[in-house]
């Protein structure tokens, strides 16, 4: 199976494939993905100065070589044949497009457009100024099947420089330019129609429209090798779950707009609607986590699955993607009260704490699809950690065997057989990927057992599997950390911290969740006591605190990129400021430190100084001050992450409700310019952009709901009361948490919100904890128990849902 991006696989010293060889300049880099080629013979040269004056000065075309392939990894950059004629006639550089993602989207973006499709690897040929001349992806060593192999191609693009260099550099020139024309596009006003929030929204989820497509537009072009041709309610698939078909992501922005439009459908009373969507939501979920695109033995999803049936993935597990399936997860626990649901985010969260966490809280990158069968084996394979034969787990789980085999559908055959999908060239061929085909309880039941006794046992099974595979050889860790990706994270461990109190008392985990020191405690029967839910905040910040301290410059008041062994040369991008904006709100919101708060605003203003385009509305991707990135681009697919300017909307939408009116006004101003930068799109192709047909939607709102907490934050009432604020799911709410003892809080509160700074003033000195509840300009008298913050929270729902029923 071939990757679609993500964890990079290292070696060192010439691991693999390059032993007696000498190092190239990738040697002396820190990304794991640079450092697997560092002993290839291609003469391989880093992104940089270097590497461009070199073909300036020979005069000899760029071979750019972005994201891993295995595979022609050893049929072209090891073969000695290959790597003269590239070393003779080019200049080659890789590129981390983790690292580096400003440089890939350049390269991608042309080869997209130019030849109507995209993917990795990515593989460009450039001019020594560094305009391209032909790109593709994955090119074969040889020619085959009447298509010109890698020596061929690359054969002939030395020779076309050589007979026709001016030719090729002119359409360069040509072709970056349309790109660039057509990538920044501009609003023709600032203001957005009235409609765009309920039209955006409704075109995203509920109505099925297919694009049009202008083979003669480049933007057009673009657009097609990116979008899926269904809105999501008519491309659901009702047997398996999620929407469209194989290989099948579990892009989160799509259940994130759908989980909008149950609470848009509840809150108009439109129960019948509301329960149609949560059905789509939460089948899905489970269809997910019973997949084997779910990790049921360690935790933690891997990147998608090659079937229909979410059975078989490809086994490398991203960071983004963790985070955010945790949060939709934890949304929709709130939403049903299911544990079923909070137990599938600890899964995640767990995971990420036992494997992917650095000494000093850093979040790391990915876990790679690919390891060694065996210690010493000659080659890796993909899911090798991963996968059992039938012998393995009658060996390792003795009398429970059968029982554990009954329900992750084992054979000794292997069960990669549920589509013609999940392996069609047998390379899993006796081998079993977990997946439960049908519900514990129903099976519970077959066994003639208790829903918890079954539970137990599963989990105790899956805890001596997790001890046997965790001797194995492991698929590399890319230690890499991403601002943008840690980001999304903190998101998630900050309101884990909150949202999993209102689980029911007494509720029990079973293995791969984890707590009480469950190393240390090997019981029989699973596990009673997970980590507190505060321990999750604790985590957040953390990686926080590791940013701020590693990948912040308070001199220049800058973001670094990325973090491997010190701080990467990449500037920060636009989504590493809007995902750790998002991610410092999230910690502000349910932590309450005002630190978090003043970084995030603060943090804003650098992300408007740098990326913001003040005339045309939204933001660039890039600072635009590296000359050899040549496109400035305004993002705005929320594919397998969102887009910086989505992110970027609902944060300035979160800030204009925290902050007083002259301030608020701006943060709304910025959103109505961006928005209108991408309404088109909006309207006509809103399943593109679903986290932003939400931010629309969130300014259409006339003022979010503000619960204003005030009290000693040490008291036990405060955290109840802080519980209690987030009980219930609501996208439109923005809770503010203040302490009037503290001094610090007070001066931020009178210099940017005197509103808030006087309800803290006025509430009862008395009172542990008391509780504002403000929306359309008015407040509601002040409650002092969670209790009632509970019910009062619940009321404009609960009416309006029983009015629609009766």
């Amino acid at each position: 199976m071939s990757s679609s991006g993500g964890a990079s696989s290292s070696s060192s010293s010439g691991e693999r494939h390059g032993v007696g060889r000498s190092p190239n300049r990738l040697a002396a880099e820190h990304s794991p993905y640079l450092l697997q080629h560092a002993y290839n013979p291609v003469d391989w040269y880093p992104w940089g100065e270097e590497a461009f004056e070199k073909a300036r000065r020979k005069d000899v075309p760029i071979f750019l070589s972005s994201m891993k392939c295995h595979v022609m990894e050893v049929e072209s950059f090891e073969n000695d044949e290959i790597a003269k004629i590239l070393n003779d006639g080019f200049v080659s550089i890789k590129v981390d497009r983790e690292e580096r993602p400003d440089v890939d989207k350049v390269y991608m973006t042309y080869v997209s457009a130019l030849y109507g499709g995209g993917g990795w690897p990515l593989s460009v040929f450039l001019s020594p100024n560094l305009k391209p001349l032909m790109g593709g992806t994955y090119f074969p060593p040889d020619d085959k099947y009447g298509r010109p192999g890698f020596k061929t191609i690359l054969r002939k693009v030395k020779e076309a420089w050589e007979t026709k260099c001016d030719a090729l550099e002119k359409t360069g020139n040509v072709v970056i330019k349309q790109l660039r024309d057509a990538l920044s596009a501009k609003a023709s006003s600032q203001d957005i129609p009235n409609d765009l929030a309920v039209v955006s929204v409704d075109n995203c989820v509920e109505k099925t429209r297919f694009k049009n497509r202008d083979k003669n537009n480049i933007r057009s072009s673009i657009a097609d090798s990116q979008l899926i041709s269904m809105q999501l309610a008519g491309s659901y698939d009702p047997k398996f779950g999620g929407y469209g078909s194989a290989p099948k992501f579990p892009r989160p922005v799509e259940n994130c707009v759908m989980l909008y439009k149950f609470r848009k459908h509840l809150e108009s009373g439109q129960v019948s609607e509301s329960q149609n969507i949560m059905k789509m939501i939460t089948h899905t979920l489970q269809c997910m986590a019973r997949g084997g695109v779910h990790d049921h033995v360690g935790g933690g999803f891997h990147r998608y699955s090659v079937d229909e049936c979410w059975h078989v993935p490809h086994f490398e597990k991203m960071l983004y993607d963790q985070g955010q399936i945790a949060n939709v997860y934890l949304d929709t626990f709130l939403i049903t009260g299911d544990e079923y649901y909070s137990s599938v985010a600890r899964d995640i969260l767990d995971y990420l704490r036992r494997d992917m966490i650095g000494e000093e809280g850093e979040i790391y990158s990915a876990e790679d699809a690919d390891s060694a069968e065996y210690d010493g084996a000659p080659r890796k394979r993909e899911g090798a950690f991963y996968v059992w034969t039938n012998k393995e787990i009658e060996d390792t789980l003795g009398e429970n065997s059968e029982l554990f085999k009954n329900h992750y559908y084992v054979k000794s055959s292997g069960n990669c057989d549920l589509s013609r999908m999940s392996d069609p060239h047998d390379e899993f061929k006796g081998k079993n990927v977990l997946i439960e085909r049908k519900q514990a309880s129903l099976m519970a039941s077959k066994c003639g057992k208790s829903v918890d006794e079954y539970a137990q046992i599963l989990g105790d099974c899956r805890h001596k599997l997790f001890d046997v595979r965790s001797k194995r050889p492991r698929p590399h860790l890319d230690d890499k950390v991403i601002v943008s990706w840690n980001g999304l994270a903190i998101s998630a461990f900050a309101r884990a911290s909150q949202i999993l109190k209102s689980e029911p008392t007494g509720t029990r985990f079973c293995f791969p969740i984890t707590g009480c020191n469950f190393s240390l405690v090997k019981q029989s029967l699973g596990c009673a006591c997970p980590y507190m839910p505060e321990e999750y905040l604790g985590v957040a910040e953390k990686a926080a605190r590791f940013i701020k301290e590693k990948l912040y410059d308070s001199s220049s008041n800058r973001l670094n990129h990325s973090y491997r062994n010190g701080p990467a040369k990449a500037p920060g991008f636009l989504d590493d400021y809007a995902f750790l904006i998002n991610g410092l709100l999230d910690l502000y919101e349910y932590g309450g430190k005002i630190e978090w708060l003043m970084w995030a605003a603060h943090l804003q203003v650098i992300q408007d100084e740098l990326f913001l385009d003040k005339q045309g509305g939204g933001y660039f991707n890039t600072p635009g001050e590296d000359p050899s990135v040549l496109l400035r681009v305004k993002e705005d697919y929320d594919g397998a992450e969102p887009s910086g300017n989505s992110v970027a909307a609902i944060n300035l939408i979160r800030l204009s409700s925290i902050f007083d009116a002259a301030k608020s006004d701006g943060y709304k101003c910025n959103v109505e310019h961006l928005l209108a930068v991408f309404q088109t799109r909006l309207r006509e192709l809103g399943i593109a952009l679903p986290l932003m047909c939400c931010a629309a939607d969130m300014l259409s709102v006339p003022s979010r709901k503000q619960v204003v907490l005030v009290g000693n934050k040490e008291s036990t009432e405060f955290r109840d009361m802080v519980a209690a604020a987030f009980s219930t799911y609501d996208p439109n709410r923005t809770v503010i948490q203040i302490d009037p003892r503290n001094t610090e809080e007070m001066g931020f509160w009178e210099s940017n919100n005197a509103i808030i700074a006087q309800m803290a003033r006025s509430s009862p000195p008395e009172k542990p904890a008391v509780a504002h509840v403000c929306q359309d300009f008015k407040c509601s008298p002040p409650v002092t128990s969670a209790d009632a913050l509970r019910v009062l929270l619940n009321k404009t729902v609960a009416a309006a849902t029983s009015s629609a029923a009766a």
